[in-house]
């Protein structure tokens, strides 16, 4: 059975629960002087096109921080749009045929779709035409492309081209969503907005498997707090100030077992004839967005719900992002605009 996003009545909270772009860098601060006489330890690789680093608290068994480097490297080599042979790979250069994919991703790309109905398309999974054109990211080649370039891509995107059809599941037999059909040839997947986020829970998952009761996951502008630190004290985490060099904190926040997500407008951008392009693309309009907003940081305990609504926001602008915001449970917030003003919602810590 297939069927259409639009066709499907809008997903419910169980999936969210189930399963539940990042462009400023957070900054885990490290204190030192656990309790105990156990010492952190920690680990740092690269994936997702950023910096990583996963630090344990409570246990100093190597092979639990391999285990969460596994599943780096497993959601990478489902999720990357650029790695040839991913699902998300084969879902793009398939032609509009249908494609079987793994439980996990047709899960995220149903949550991804879901806030792009929430948001009515601010946020996009189908946003890749636009994402590839711009050539963010990219030494050397980032550009403003010809307009008309701009609006043949633009008119690719729309998540109404995405229609799930269910399988077995390969763990229980159950009827799932399995295959994925892009009814648009030309259309394409990019879930950088979300995919972090996601990743960052599935880690907690299986640290909590392996009863890590205090550990910080760092994947970029992406930080999970598992518990707090063995001396009862709370993880400290930078925000980076806006357009200030690399390290330079905007405010610090303390955090218990909770996520802060982090998107901004300078991380991957480039200048052209003294106008800044960002990467955090309009899908009115396929140009970066243009508000106010500088950056938004979001504190709650779902990470993928977090990277899913700083990139919203980041779009809606400032006023509409903060009535977006107000109306979610479970959730703080800073935004900073691009004169440095900062608004908090009243449980920001």
């Amino acid at each position: 059975m297939k069927l259409c996003y639009k066709e499907k009545q809008k997903i419910s909270d169980i999936w969210l629960i189930t399963v539940l772009t990042a462009a400023i860098l957070l900054i885990p601060i490290a204190l030192t002087g656990c309790a105990g006489n156990t010492e952190p330890i920690s680990r740092t690789g690269f994936y997702f096109d950023t910096v990583i680093q996963i630090t344990l608290y409570d246990t100093t068994e190597e092979e639990i921080l391999d285990g969460c480097f596994d599943l780096a490297e497993k959601y990478e080599n489902l999720f990357s749009a650029t790695k040839e042979g991913s699902d998300v790979w084969n879902i793009n250069h398939a032609g509009g045929k249908t494609v079987t994919v793994s439980e996990e991703t047709a899960s995220l790309l149903v949550i991804a779709a879901d806030y792009a109905n929430t948001t009515e398309g601010v946020i996009d999974p189908t946003i890749r035409p636009l994402s590839e054109l711009w050539h963010f990211g990219s030494d050397g080649e980032a550009h403003v492309p010809e307009d008309t370039e701009i609006q043949e891509a633009l008119s690719h995107v729309s998540y109404d081209a995405i229609c799930f059809g269910v399988a077995p599941s390969d763990e229980t037999g159950e009827s799932v969503y399995r295959t994925v059909t892009l009814t648009d040839k030309d259309a394409a997947v990019d879930l950088g907005f979300i995919a972090k986020g996601y990743i960052a829970d599935k880690m907690k998952e299986y640290l909590l498997a392996q009863n890590v009761k205090s550990a910080c996951i760092s994947l970029g502008g992406n930080v999970l707090a598992i518990g707090e630190k063995p001396d009862g004290s709370p993880f400290r985490v930078g925000v980076q100030e806006p357009f200030a060099a690399s390290g330079k904190s905007l405010d610090t926040v303390e955090i218990r077992d909770t996520s802060v997500v982090t998107s901004g407008i300078y991380e991957r951008c480039f200048y052209e004839n003294d106008v800044l392009y960002h990467h955090v693309l309009d899908t009115a309009t396929g140009y970066p967005v243009e508000n106010e907003l500088a950056g938004v940081t979001i504190i709650c305990p779902s990470s993928v719900k977090a990277d899913a609504l700083s990139t919203a926001c980041l779009c809606l602008g400032l006023e509409k992002g903060r009535q977006f915001l107000d109306g979610e449970k479970d959730v703080a917030y800073l935004l900073v605009t691009r004169d440095g003003a900062q608004y908090r919602s009243e449980n920001f810590p």
